[in-house]
């Protein structure tokens, strides 16, 4: 079975267990890995443990060992064993020697099916596993770890397996796909049923989500199901398919229902699943109780008769909750059920009264109240003494028209109103008038839950700094609540908090943060709430860069430059401690946080200490200017050239600088003639100096491992780098000095007398580079340990300490954790919030700066162990088994909860022993190979990624002996009366039962035992069951169930009576026909179907049409007259037998029909002379000569009489036209057409019409013209 969530892979096949042992006995831990050469580290209080004479360690193949030797009680502690980024910890507990007791040995790995994780070893020492788990690690249907199974053929390395979770809960299924000899990553689908593609369905309750292993080349699918529902159960199917190849993989879920603690699922024992291990329930009967499936069976049956408790919590009724609390609780409470009009609630739940008074008109009344979320539908329903009389609806006084929200729904006496698609404007008074009475009641619409969209951030400010906070909401405008560490925030504050609505943004604004305001802040909502932290440090002054000292020349410019946090901070400069007046020559400047001193021709007297103060804040800023006295000795013509360098207190021929800073080399030189200046760079190779102390300069002993290869010619005059040369002076310039600027100068002058060197060492300081990430370790409930490596290069200045910074994962805020420099590389980050997921980096600093940040650590989320379980109870007691039951615990804390341990002792010892090797993720388990009589306690612990809570044990001892019980039939009351069921229908019979031991149960009928393969029997420790899968009638009859235990018994009587449809009715047949009645008369059938008829239905038809007409129902007479026959016709008639089944498949059915004859009067016509109408044809209308223009369609009319009807010929210039196409005849009611399609000249002529009889002939012409148009 799957597990409901993800957990990290272990990297121990077996784990060390907490031991106890004697002082000055050896102590001995095994460990396991999973693969050789993994790197195993034990650790005693945080610390690595080395090998020495106190701790032994050994490691062969996969094999590790700590020996403790020589145990003593400093040796008594927690202990821990860590490979890759797994962890586990175990305790020594150390006793004296009288008390001495054997160690607990590591037991072997138990099969996958004893821990409940597939493929993961049992073990009770907390496992606390870093970083992200690998694809093989996920917790999902498919078992994982070495252990799995391959697929030998097909796409699939693992297909998911069949899983069972519980309403509510989360499931994981997995699929592996291998991925070596695939070119592109396969298509994988998943679906519900056979077409339902779960695509279209990610949503809040269905995820899916991928990922691919490098190392093992393995594709990982994974289809995640949070909240799980009732109609998540079913078959699923897993597809995967590549350019050439395709396979699938069927898989089922199990969804159970959400039992209580307290009470038995009987259902449990005849589900088709299967148990662990692979084996089947065995019944008392031969046959295999994995052919019938009871749980849709009993499933009707079974909730009717479960206790309330164990059905789903109902909606808390916001009527009944307001009616019971006190004034001081309505704000609370409407804010968390979304009431928006609290006054107009109360008032309409102070106008409703409950009309006890018995009334004429309704049988059952409306609800005082109701309630129904926004969207949701609701239906009103009463119940009507007279099943004919009218219904009218009203809203707020107005009748209510039927629409397509609104339906009016009749059933017998029942009236119905059903709301849909509720809305705000649906929250009313609602009364149902019938006649003179009405009954009413209200409505209430409950707006659904406000969620957290965007959560708040936390944030650092210093004091006096505008704070605010923002978050996001599901609902533009919903109502809110701001609480300071849990308490809230009124509007009567207004002075010091400003509260701000943006659509479905909030602010929570603070103009002026002080000292007082810090704390956590939260946004509460009627759906959940957000937190955040507020600090408010000192306002404190950082120096990013500080003055350096300066040695220059005559004449040269000396530049002081500093650089600060707060771009705001004005400072004053100081000259020996004397503040210093800007004047021509001296210039003070402030651009952003850089604040610079600019002295021009720099002369003796400016040789001083300078100080820059920063105004309000008590630190200072100093550095000394040094003069560089040029000495010009009295020489000769044809003098030698001379360096004149002079740099007193300082270490001769040394120049530091900081890196971006403008380094200057002004070298007197003299000499006649004039000398040649030449100046090289001695380009070194050699090893970055390490983060620790400054290095001497590179003539000392500890730069030996630098060497010389190569001397670099400069001789630009124009760039960053440049030298120019006067007669009495080279300078030597670098404009925003560099790391590579650092090495050895040398300054040559050469003229014909001679020469001169100066060896210059220019250091280049800077702020040091970025640390590697930080490392997460001992991550506690909102607590860690963060520990880092110096960097690599500590910019030539000693690392005076480090800053650490943390952020939540979604949030792009870095909030500092430090003011002070921590001096350590490692430090202990708390005030974090549980389940939230961190980031921590670290900076460096040193006397220039502070260092680029260090990539952000690997994610990690504080989490705290969970409370302890509740309602630990002892279900029942055998003479070798103890069965227990408790509930989850109240808090699991953001680890989730992993599963419960179990453990027993002894009444009076202190050894807890485990009941199972690892642990359960049921809330009840059998205790079993306990020794009779013994008084044992029990406890249970529950256990997350965190380790185990605090654990529950049951208050008193508990004696392992089964207690006598008399044996009791608990026969229930709807098998009391006769239980007619139909034939083919299924047989299904639970009768609960009580009694110690297990009674045996015995089946007779009709006081002979049951025989036949037709009805089965399974009986459980706590109920008996009889099966029938399809009755028949030879299967009523008397059945008696016995329950014995020794002598003791009890027993109970059942009527069974199946039951079919009739025969129909015999001999039916017509005893007399008379005007328009006819009486029938039959006798009843032979079969009643084993049950009482109802009654009869009689039918006629039409002997023409041979249609069916009902003309009785429900009659219980053998006779009747069929009345309000048609005269003339004949009838057949039929006859339908009833019972409480049905009517029967035949009919009785007349074989005559029966003629219902018409009176005797005979019908004389009269005789009437006959008349001669024939006539002549002759033209009553004749034709007109008429004139049309060509192209346009023209008509000739004319009419005409005659009897018989004359015969019609038109002709044209003596031609008949009955042939032409292009001529249309008509003729109706006389009258008579000639139709001309588009006439051109060539139609126009005399037009005849004949019309010709037997009594004559006549005709009729015309002229037509037929124009063209000019």
């Amino acid at each position: 079975m799957p597990e409901p969530g993800k957990k990290p892979v272990s990297a121990f096949s077996k784990k060390p267990r907490s031991v106890e042992v004697a002082a000055g006995s050896p102590a001995v831990f095994e460990a396991e890995t999973e693969q050789t050469g993994v790197k195993v580290r034990w650790q005693r209080g945080g610390n690595d443990i080395s090998a020495s004479d106190k701790f032994g360690l050994t490691a062969e193949g996969t094999r590790h060992t700590l020996t403790v030797r020589d145990v003593g009680p400093a040796d008594q502690g927690s202990y821990a064993v860590i490979a890759g980024s797994s962890k586990v910890k175990f305790d020594l507990k150390v006793v004296e020697a009288a008390e001495k007791v054997e160690p607990v040995p590591s037991p072997a790995p138990a099969p996958a099916e004893a821990s409940g994780v597939p493929g993961e070893a049992p073990a009770s020492a907390t496992e606390l596993e870093g970083g992200s788990p690998s694809p093989e690690g996920s917790s999902s249907a498919a078992p994982d770890g070495p252990g799995a199974p391959d697929d030998p053929i097909g796409l699939f390395v693992t297909r998911p397996q069949d899983g069972e979770v519980t309403m509510g809960g989360s499931i994981t299924f997995s699929a592996r796909v291998a991925g070596a000899s695939l070119l592109k990553p396969p298509i994988v689908k998943w679906f519900k049923g056979k077409w339902v593609d779960l695509s279209s369905k990610i949503g809040q309750h269905l995820q899916l989500h991928d990922s691919y292993d490098r190392a093992s080349k393995v594709y990982l699918f994974e289809l995640c199901i949070t909240d799980a529902q009732a109609t998540f159960a079913g078959g699923y199917r897993c597809e995967v398919s590549t350019k050439d190849k395709f396979d699938s993989c069927n898989f089922n879920l199990t969804v159970h229902e959400a039992i209580g603690p307290g009470d038995l699922d009987i259902r449990s024992a005849f589900r088709r699943t299967s148990l662990a291990g692979g084996g089947r329930r065995i019944s008392d009967s031969s046959e295999d109780s994995g052919i019938l499936d009871f749980s849709s069976l009993l499933k009707k049956s079974f909730r009717t008769q479960r206790d309330s408790k164990l059905e789903a919590p109902a909606e808390e009724d916001v009527w009944e909750i307001l009616r019971q609390a006190p004034a001081s609780e309505y704000e609370r409470i409407a804010f968390q059920h979304g009431v928006t009009d609290l006054r107009g609630m109360l008032k309409r739940l102070k106008g409703m009264k409950r009309d006890e008074r018995k009334s004429t008109a309704f049988q059952k009344k409306l609800q005082p109240a109701y309630q129904v979320s926004k969207g949701h539908k609701i239906r009103l329903t009463v119940e009507l003494a007279d099943p004919d009389a009218e219904v009218k609806w009203l809203k707020n006084g107005q009748e209510i028209q039927m629409s397509g929200r609104y339906i009016f729904e009749s059933n017998g006496a029942k009236r119905t109103l059903t709301i849909s698609q509720c809305s705000l404007a649906d929250d009313a008074a609602y009364q149902c008038v019938v006649g003179g009475e009405k009954c009413s009641t209200e409505l209430f619409v409950k707006e659904p839950p406000v969620l957290i969209m965007r959560p708040l951030e936390d944030q650092l400010v210093m004091v006096g700094q505008r704070v605010e906070f923002e978050c996001e909401v599901s609902e533009e405008g919903a109502q809110v609540k701001w609480l300071k560490d849990g308490v809230e925030l009124t509007r009567e504050e207004t002075f010091k908090y400003r509260f701000k609505k943006d659509g479905h943004r909030h602010h929570l604004i603070i103009n002026e943060a002080t000292l007082e305001d810090a704390g956590h802040y939260a946004l509460r909502t009627s759906g959940g709430q957000s937190l955040a932290e507020l600090i408010v440090q000192e306002k404190k002054l950082e120096v990013y860069q500080s003055i350096a000292d300066l040695t220059v020349g005559a004449k040269d410019q000396a530049v002081f430059k500093c650089e600060v946090s707060d771009e705001n901070v004005r400072g004053v400069w100081l000259k020996n401690g004397k503040e210093l007046v800007p004047d021509s020559r001296i210039k003070v400047s402030h651009i952003g946080r850089v604040h610079k001193l600019t002295i021009d021709d720099v002369t003796p007297a400016d040789e001083a200490d300078y100080s820059f103060v920063p105004e309000g804040f008590a630190c200072n800023l100093s550095a000394k200017l040094h003069f560089m006295e040029v000495k010009i000795d009295f020489v000769p013509r044809q003098e030698p050239p001379k360096i004149h360098l002079d740099c007193p207190g300082r270490t001769a021929d040394t120049i530091v600088v900081v890196a971006g800073n403008k380094l200057r080399l002004d070298v007197p030189i003299s000499g006649d003639p004039a000398p040649t200046v030449i100046w090289q760079k001695t380009v070194t190779q050699g090893k970055k100096v390490p983060a620790g102390p400054a290095p001497d300069a590179p003539g000392d002993a500890d730069a030996g491992d630098e060497w010389v290869f190569d001397k670099k010619l400069l001789c630009e005059t124009e760039g960053r780098v440049r030298v120019e040369t006067t007669k009495d002076r080279s300078i030597f310039t670098v404009e925003g000095a560099e790391k590579e600027d650092e090495g050895i100068y040398t300054v040559t002058v050469k003229n014909p007398v001679g020469e001169d060197q100066v060896n210059l060492t220019v250091k280049v300081i800077d702020v040091p580079d970025a640390p590697a990430a930080p490392k997460i370790s001992n991550v506690g409930e909102d607590s860690c340990t963060v520990q880092w490596e110096p960097p690599a290069y500590d910019g030539g200045q000693p690392i005076l300490g480090y800053i650490l910074e943390r952020k939540k994962k979604k949030s792009y805020r870095w909030m500092r954790l430090n003011f002070d420099l921590l001096r350590e590389l490692s430090h202990e980050a708390r005030r974090m919030i549980e389940g939230v997921v961190y980031e921590m980096r670290v900076y460096a600093v040193n006397a220039i700066g502070m260092s680029r940040p260090s990539p952000a650590s690997q994610p990690f989320m504080p989490v705290g162990p969970p409370s302890e379980p509740t309602h630990l109870a002892i279900e029942d007691v055998s003479d070798t088994t103890v069965s227990l039951k408790w509930r989850p615990p109240e808090r699991e804390g953001a680890g989730g909860l992993d599963g419960y341990s179990v453990e027993y002792c002894q009444e009076g010892s202190s050894e807890w022993v485990p009941a199972l090797q690892g642990l359960t993720e049921r809330t009840s388990m059998l205790v079993k190979d306990l020794p009779t009589g013994a008084r044992l306690l029990f406890r249970v612990r529950a256990h997350n990624v965190a380790g185990p809570g605090a654990p529950v044990t049951t208050k008193e001892p508990i004696t392992v002996q089964e207690i006598l019980q008399r044996p009791r039939l608990q026969l229930p009351r709807h098998l009391r009366q006769t239980i007619q069921k139909r034939v083919g229908e299924p047989v299904n019979l639970l009768i609960p039962f009580q009694g110690k031991p297990r009674p045996q149960v015995t089946w007779t009928k009709e006081g002979q035992p049951l025989a036949g393969e037709e009805v089965s029997i399974r009986n459980s420790p706590t109920d008996t069951i009889l099966f029938i899968r399809a009755a028949r009638r030879a299967h009523s009859g008397t059945y008696q169930v016995t329950l014995r235990i020794e002598s003791m018994e009890d027993k109970a009587t059942l009527v069974l009576q199946i039951v079919d449809k009739p025969s129909p009715p015999q001999d039916i047949r017509v005893t007399e026909a008379w005007g328009f009645n006819v009486a029938l008369e039959w006798k009843p059938p032979q079969d009643d179907g084993n049950t009482e008829i109802w009654g009869y239905t009689v039918q006629k038809a039409d002997q023409k049409t041979m249609e069916w007409f009902t003309v009785l129902e429900h009659y219980r007479r053998t006779q009747c007259v069929v009345s309000e026959l048609i005269i003339g016709n004949g009838y057949y008639f039929r006859v339908f037998s009833h019972n409480m089944v049905g009517p029967s498949d035949k009919a009785a059915t007349t074989k005559e029909p029966v003629f219902i004859p018409r009176p005797g009067i005979t019908y004389e016509p009269p005789n009437y002379k006959a008349l001669d109408f024939s006539e002549a044809p002759s033209f009553t209308h004749p034709l007109v000569n008429r004139s049309v223009i060509a192209g346009y369609n023209a008509t000739l009319c004319c009419a005409v009489r005659g009897s018989p009807k004359p015969k019609i010929s038109w002709f044209k210039n003596g031609l008949d036209l009955g042939e032409d196409a292009r001529f249309r005849m008509f003729s109706k009611q006389g009258v008579l057409t000639l139709e001309i399609r588009k006439p051109c000249p060539f139609d126009g002529g005399v037009y005849v019409c004949r019309a010709t009889n037997l009594q004559g002939e006549a005709q009729c012409e015309c002229r037509l013209e037929v124009r063209v148009p000019q």
